[in-house]
């Protein structure tokens, strides 16, 4: 539901209220720049997002809203979409809570009602702790199970982006064991496809897709394994006789080198470490010296739904949680995805 001044409506959930996510949030729409672009609607609690303003010292207020209607989207106040979930005295960062995996559910499927019901264009999402959702009985992996659930969607994937680096995953959260017995043809060609959307969505005419192999030099003709002459060369036939531009398998301890260097517009990978390991050693940059992340690029975006979600590419952080130390980097980048997706001819890609 873009609004006449073309600004898109992002509702950003903000998180477990006990890890860095409230505070990442607050830090992001403490800049101008993000108000010039879209209108930002935080849903969690206008309670914590105000003592994340307390520890922060950014000098915003908080304006508490019951509908998106209420939002006024001004720099300097951040607009909450109250869901009123947990006391403030209850609040304990750097810590595990049923309480607070709960709320944190109730945030992102709040998110996600909005997004269906047209009241906003996009979805960002802060981080939750898986933990804290098992100890709620919330029986889900993370926030790319919990949208498909939510939006009754089967043909969906994973995509990690830093800048040009962008990976998409056949697997995600399931086990080594589990993940090799995914890599099949037919999945593997939805991958692609919605990899190739996605960027034909974000501008890339033409996009240059290298599929990664499985095993060690894709398997050297059936030394290493059967995984790439049964299921990922015939994926990649296939895609390519649909007109995409898929090349592989390509060895995956070569394959991220090339696409940095500007060979490859994405990289489909087969399971979870083999994308998120090259990526966030990419966009991640700890410093010994001053203990800190100097930089903590990336975001996550979610493939083949009926609504655009994006999110940060780093997790609930409990250790530094509530200390005014963490970078709101990948939270920025996952605004602009999602202002970058709600403006382009292809909502529905991210």
């Amino acid at each position: 539901m873009k609004k006449p001044n073309n600004r898109p409506i992002l509702g950003i959930a903000m998180g477990d209220p006990g890890g860095v996510g409230p505070e990442v949030c607050v830090k992001a729409l403490s800049e101008q720049a993000v108000y010039d672009r879209c209108r930002p609607l935080v849903i969690g609690d206008a309670s914590i997002i105000a003592d994340a303003l307390r520890f922060t010292g950014l000098g915003l207020r908080v304006r508490t809203c019951v509908s998106v209607t209420d939002a006024r989207f001004a720099h300097g106040v951040i607009d909450v979409l109250d869901m009123d979930n947990l006391p403030i005295e209850t609040l304990r960062y750097k810590t595990v809570t049923a309480a607070q995996g709960r709320a944190s559910f109730e945030y992102v499927a709040k998110a996600i009602e909005l997004a269906l019901a047209r009241e906003i264009d996009a979805t960002v999402t802060g981080p939750i702790s898986k933990a804290a959702l098992n100890a709620a009985g919330i029986d889900y992996a993370g926030h790319t199970e919990i949208y498909a659930d939510k939006t009754g969607t089967r043909d969906y994937a994973m995509m990690l982006a830093e800048g040009s680096f962008r990976v998409t995953h056949v697997s995600t959260h399931v086990s080594l064991r589990e993940a090799c017995d995914r890599v099949k043809k037919d999945r593997i060609v939805r991958v692609i496809r919605l990899t190739d959307s996605t960027l034909k969505g974000l501008g890339i005419a033409a996009p240059r897709i290298a599929v990664a192999g499985l095993n060690p030099h894709c398997s050297e003709d059936g030394l290493f394994g059967w995984e790439e002459e049964r299921e990922i060369i015939p994926a990649i036939r296939e895609a390519a006789a649909e007109g995409i531009d898929a090349e592989g398998p390509v060895p995956a301890d070569t394959v991220f080198s090339k696409m940095k260097g500007g060979m490859f517009d994405a990289v489909v990978v087969m399971y979870h470490d083999q994308g998120h390991i090259p990526t966030k050693l990419v966009g991640f940059q700890y410093d010994e010296k001053t203990d800190s992340w100097g930089q903590m690029a990336g975001i996550n975006v979610t493939l083949g739904l009926p609504i655009i979600r994006t999110s940060v590419d780093h997790g609930t952080a409990f250790d530094r949680a509530g200390e005014n130390r963490a970078n709101p980097q990948s939270m920025l980048e996952a605004i602009d995805m999602a202002i970058a997706l709600a403006g382009s001819s292809q909502p529905g890609s991210g």
